[in-house]
């Protein structure tokens, strides 16, 4: 069978291998995960290469409202008025209203938040078809999964006829086939007990090859399942043990750390340049958020 996905990289702030969007083309064109404002001009110039002009997408999916997932949205159903925007009932409010979101990320990211993410624009209401637990894709053979760990409204999207899960954020973040899996744990919304059952669920569900935003394509679904469950076990050990410890330079050791291990998938200069975007101590502060509200 011809690959139904395409992967489109979105060379992020002019870095190869950082955001990914996905393109599905029949039954009818539809794209997971647009990606932030700052990559709208990409996005739209790759969505033409691939014969998808302003009068033929469809569906928007996204797997939740990060704005490196979906911070371009409301700019992109201006390009595309076709476009239906789907996403989980709990996540279109925010999608509606951006306010909230956008002082939320402002706190996390300060004043590298424009650069990044650019402006986040409202969604029409009337663009928006809000997905409820139970129901349908926007198209047979397109399943929504819930997948909540990362945030509580976070969907993946399995494409039945490739066996591909449009994974968003929920298998993590994989810089490459020889790097190792790591957590996206952002403040203030991951619960690691709901990730637990969203990777049993995954496994139950046996897809032959994920879609992570953050990067690619990737077989061997058990074992990133695996290091993924590793990798956030022991974030949450030592986060626990840290605060016990009242010791919270550990935040910026854990992100040297990250660095250094990760640096075999990228140069040094790469790594360093992706995780000053993401950083490690980021992941670790939503870890500590969580502890802290659940001792």
């Amino acid at each position: 069978m011809r690959d139904t996905v395409h992967t489109l990289d979105l060379n992020h702030l002019g870095l190869p291998g950082a955001i990914a969007c996905y393109v599905l083309q029949v039954p009818e064109p539809t794209l997971v995960d647009p990606g932030p404002t700052t990559v709208l001009d990409t996005l739209v110039a790759a969505l033409e290469d691939l014969g998808i002009g302003p009068s033929d997408l469809r569906h928007v999916l996204l797997t939740h409202v990060h704005l490196d997932h979906a911070g371009m949205t409301g700019h992109l159903v201006e390009c595309f008025p076709r476009a239906a925007v789907h996403v989980h009932e709990d996540g279109a409010p925010h999608m509606v209203d951006p306010t909230r979101l956008v002082a939320s990320t402002r706190r996390t990211f300060g004043e590298a938040h424009d650069r990044l993410w650019g402006e986040a624009r409202a969604v029409p209401a009337d663009r928006i078809r809000a997905w409820r637990v139970g129901e349908r894709g926007p198209w047979t053979g397109l399943r929504p999964i819930p997948t909540p760990g990362h945030i509580s409204h976070h969907l993946a999207y399995l494409d039945e006829r490739s066996g591909t899960l449009l994974s968003g954020d929920a298998m993590g973040i994989v810089l490459g086939d020889g790097a190792p899996t790591h957590p996206p744990t952002p403040p203030p919304a991951v619960d690691l007990r709901a990730w637990e059952r969203t990777l049993d669920a995954i496994l139950a569900i046996g897809p032959e090859r994920f879609g992570a935003t953050h990067f690619g394509l990737h077989h061997d679904v058990p074992g990133r399942v695996a290091q993924l469950r590793g990798a956030l076990a022991d974030l949450e050990r030592r986060v626990r043990d840290a605060v016990a410890a009242g010791n919270m330079e550990d935040a910026g050791r854990y992100d040297a750390e990250t660095r250094a291990r990760l640096t075999g998938a990228w140069t040094r200069k790469e790594i360093d340049r992706y995780f000053d975007m993401f950083p490690a101590s980021t992941d670790w502060a939503g870890v500590e958020f969580y502890v802290r509200r659940n001792p």
